[in-house]
């Protein structure tokens, strides 16, 4: 009986100790309601380090979603692509330019594609990312690598997909705009780890 006990009591701790998910899940918590997110280390481990280490940092808090594209705002002649933009660039300029770039981790490299609730990182150049990313409205295969939305070819890094609360992400899509700037900006509360 003791042995069954002390096995018992040993099964609930590795049961209490071990992770409540296999990948890392993060919140997104705004006006319109809370995102849960879902981090693939696996495949775009520097992208998912970068991230998790942001929220660690407190970056986060008092973000905001500050940019939407729609594919009727969009030039004519330029390749079509629709998204939610985030982050701290419109709250926290200073600290978002001072951070270096993350390495960037093509599509080609980590197998994640820019589908409906993928989330990914933004930026200029290859290498450029920091805190500031996007989360797809649809397949935007513009996006990957190779696609015809970045005259380089690299595509950006997808790091992670919405798993609950897409209706909050097609909310903030839907959100008033001026020119492809969400006016009011969408706060972000915070981003936690799950």
């Amino acid at each position: 009986m003791k042995y069954i006990n002390f096995f018992l009591i040993l099964f609930c701790l590795a049961v209490a100790c071990s992770p409540k998910y296999k990948n890392p899940h993060v919140r997104i918590e705004t006006k319109f309601g809370d995102m849960e997110v879902e981090l693939y280390p696996d495949q775009a481990p520097k992208t998912v380090r970068a991230f998790l280490s942001y929220i660690d940092s407190g970056y986060y808090k008092k973000a905001a979603f500050y940019r939407v594209l729609r594919d009727d705002d969009q030039p004519m002649n330029a390749p079509k692509s629709e998204l939610i933009q985030g982050g701290i660039w419109k709250t926290n300029y200073k600290i978002s330019s001072s951070l270096p770039g993350i390495p960037h981790e093509s599509t080609l490299q980590t197998k994640i594609l820019h589908k409906d609730g993928v989330i990914s990182m933004a930026r200029g150049e290859p290498g450029t990312a920091t805190t500031e990313f996007f989360i797809c409205v649809g397949d935007q295969p513009g996006f990957d690598y190779g696609g015809a939305n970045n005259a380089d070819g690299q595509g950006y890094a997808a790091f992670g997909k919405v798993i609950k609360g897409i209706n909050v992400v097609h909310s903030i899509y839907d959100a008033p705009e001026i020119d492809g700037d969400l006016d009011p900006l969408v706060y972000i509360y915070n981003i936690k780890k799950l």
